[in-house]
């Protein structure tokens, strides 16, 4: 339904009904965790931007006849600054497709859900009667959700004559949209149940759902892909491919920001401990001096060079603060990156300045020692 259409419907219902359609597919992505969902007439792209944010999905596809509205509003599925910044832990890719619901195309496969929010409405009698066999005989996905308009709602609603929308070529009472959910989850083994968002006034249960609701549930895992397939026609429109924390120069980026962010962390707090100390005891500049030198067991004997990988606790040698490596990967979100101190140290070699035994970063106090 076009948004000019819904919003006429906007102060009957609170939230409005298309947002509560769309909250209803989020709750059944919530409840069954899908990883691939398809949207069939996705029009304006809003139900899959709103589904991008949810963790489960890794990949979503968008299908519409018409590219005009997609090509106006696809900007909204494309990867923003953040999501490079802090990258996520999950692969997600965006697709939208130009084609048809009657059309039985290869790129389709493979999907968990399908969505078809208020689209039949708006087939021909032919393209309806193809509808069935592509959805739930060659995409056969393990869950589909139908909504549509039911007519019974029809003469609560302000100016609705016929139809809700000049496009729609039918719209359906309760029992001829169960029937033929019906018949068409027994013809290609799914059960369904049925639901709504809308609900009529009080004392008006009779009537239904404004927007009446099937969710269609394959009843047998599906078994190789055996249904004949015409020859791929859609369109790529449009994909983004959104960056993953699997992908491993995403990680690299992002351990290595979050190691030189925790690493400056525990040189300010070291440093303001210092200070802090030495003006409590008013320290003449020769006690400053040695307060800031490392005991000796932390360098070798023959080199006189760090070595600290004995050690968990950072210390300061002249004007070099060494944190080791061990401290480092101690901070939950560095662990939870690396899942290693292995593979710590992989990610950040040559990345980060570090000591001659690889076993502590390095860092210059001189800023924080003009600044005090």
């Amino acid at each position: 339904m076009a948004k000019n259409f819904q919003e006429q419907f906007t102060g009957i219902f609170t939230p409005p009904l298309y947002k509560q359609r769309y909250q209803f597919v989020k709750d059944i992505v919530g409840k069954y965790k899908p990883k691939k969902v398809a949207d069939l007439g996705c029009s304006d792209c809003t139900l899959l931007w709103m589904l991008k944010f949810c963790s489960c999905i890794e990949v979503l596809a968008g299908v519409d006849i018409c590219t005009s509205v997609m090509k106006e509003k696809m900007h909204r599925l494309s990867p923003l600054p953040g999501d490079y910044l802090q990258p996520a832990e999950r692969r997600l890719t965006i697709t939208l497709h130009h084609g048809s619901v009657a059309h039985k195309d290869p790129c389709m496969l493979g999907f968990d859900l399908v969505t078809c929010i208020e689209l039949i409405e708006h087939l021909e009698e032919s393209e309806l009667e193809k509808f069935p066999e592509v959805v739930f005989g060659f995409m056969a996905p393990s869950i589909v959700v139908i909504s549509t308009p039911n007519s019974e709602f029809n003469p609560l609603l302000p100016g609705v004559t016929l139809f809700r929308h000049p496009d729609h070529k039918f719209e359906w009472n309760q029992a001829q949209f169960q029937s033929w959910a019906l018949e068409t989850a027994r013809c290609y083994d799914y059960s369904v149940e049925f639901t709504g968002v809308g609900h009529p006034p009080t004392g008006m249960k009779n009537v239904g759902f404004c927007t009446q609701i099937g969710v269609f549930v394959r009843k047998y895992p599906q078994t190789s892909q055996s249904a004949h397939s015409d020859k791929s026609t859609e369109a790529v429109y449009k994909t983004a491919m959104y960056p993953s924390l699997k992908d491993e120069k995403y990680l690299q980026n992002a351990v290595i920001s979050e190691v030189i962010f925790t690493a400056q962390i525990i040189k300010r707090s070291m440093l303001d401990h210092l200070v802090s100390e030495r003006e409590e005891y008013n320290y003449d500049a020769t006690e400053r001096k040695s307060e800031f030198q490392p005991s000796m067991n932390c360098f070798s004997e023959d080199l006189g060079k760090p070595v600290v990988e004995k050690s968990m606790e950072p210390f300061v040698n002249r004007d070099v603060v060494y944190i080791p490596l061990k401290t480092i990967f101690s901070f939950p979100k560095v662990n939870q990156l690396c899942g290693t101190f292995e593979k710590l140290c992989k990610l950040i070699a040559d990345k980060v300045t570090l000591s001659s035994d690889g076993s502590a970063m390095m860092l210059n106090t001189e800023h924080e020692n003009e600044e005090n």
